[in-house]
């Protein structure tokens, strides 16, 4: 299709999530480029416009560079679907699904994909027996965040029931999981295939919001550098993960490779980042296609409800 079929397009970014300054990065990027290609692109800020405007404005379609609650969990997915415009990535259901940590974690299992051993937590919970459970150092997050917003690593069982108010605060489900010691590893997926794993080596203990966008001692390899047979079974078995949430158009897969290289997959995200940290990008480069080219091809694989 060419560029100039498309109509006017609303990149929508920023939001009201706590990734909204990573989002409005990420919407930058992609604005930039749809205008370098000659696409009538927009900004659409929903934390500032009704959404309704959309339609008032004459757009014809949604490019989502919006990260988290109220952009990437279905909410913002199913408005677009009423106002019958499509938009990139994945539709209703997949996006709700995939937020949720503990849900993704129900799904895979059913279909044995590996995933850290996990246990619920609530203000009532049996701390004393989490740790018996899990084991420690272990992992608390809130299961509906994203970029790794509200993650600690617990080391001693004293710190849990403070930790576990901290992750709270950020979402009512908190997910207290088994950590896992190895290599991060992310998989994206274009269309219906799977992208060049990137590499992530730290400089610290965790991949948290400091290490992924303050950080300049994290490095990330493209290749990974794994063996071609691992990096194929890696990628193979993400795509499974991202397809029995039902995403599709786009998205990233993030695991982590242990030392016996056993992969546990972690979470998908529907709507990754494309700031200048960003994995996705990166992947997307190694496999020959230009950051233009994949925020084009990103536009062609949009959803119609």
């Amino acid at each position: 299709m060419s560029t100039n079929n498309y109509g006017k397009i609303a990149v929508l970014l920023g939001g009201r999530s706590a990734e909204r300054e990573i989002s409005l990065q990420s919407g930058q990027a992609v604005l930039e480029a749809l205008h370098r290609r000659g696409v009538d692109a927009h900004p659409f800020d929903p934390a500032r416009n009704p959404i309704e405007e959309l339609l008032k404005k004459e757009f014809n379609m949604a490019y989502i560079a919006l990260h988290g609650r109220y952009g990437e969990d279905g909410t913002v997915q199913g408005a677009l679907e009423l106002m019958g415009l499509p938009y990139t990535g994945s539709g209703v259901m997949a996006c709700a699904l995939a937020i949720d940590k503990w849900r993704t974690k129900l799904l895979w299992q059913s279909i044995g994909i590996n995933t850290p051993r996990y246990i619920m937590l609530n203000a009532e919970s049996n701390f004393d027996m989490v740790v018996k459970d899990l084991g420690l150092p272990l992992i608390i997050k809130p299961s509906r965040e994203g970029s790794t917003i509200g993650l600690y690593k617990v080391t001693s069982a004293k710190d849990l029931l403070d930790v576990y108010h901290m992750v709270a605060k950020h979402d009512s489900m908190v997910l207290a999981e088994q950590y896992i010691e190895g290599i991060e590893l992310t998989a994206a997926i274009l269309g219906d295939v799977p992208l060049p794993l990137v590499r992530i080596e730290l400089s610290g203990e965790l991949y948290d919001y400091k290490a992924k966008y303050l950080s300049h001692d994290t490095k990330y390899f493209c290749p990974s550098g794994l063996s071609p047979e691992l990096e194929n079974i890696i990628q193979m078995k993400a795509l499974q993960a991202h397809r029995i949430l039902g995403c599709e158009g786009w998205g990233r897969v993030d695991i982590i490779l242990d030392n016996s290289d056993k992969p546990y997959f972690l979470e998908t995200n529907t709507s990754p980042g494309m700031t200048n940290h960003s994995l996705v990008p990166m992947a997307a480069k190694n496999a020959g296609i230009p950051f233009d080219d994949l925020v084009i091809k990103i536009l062609e694989l949009a959803h119609v409800g």
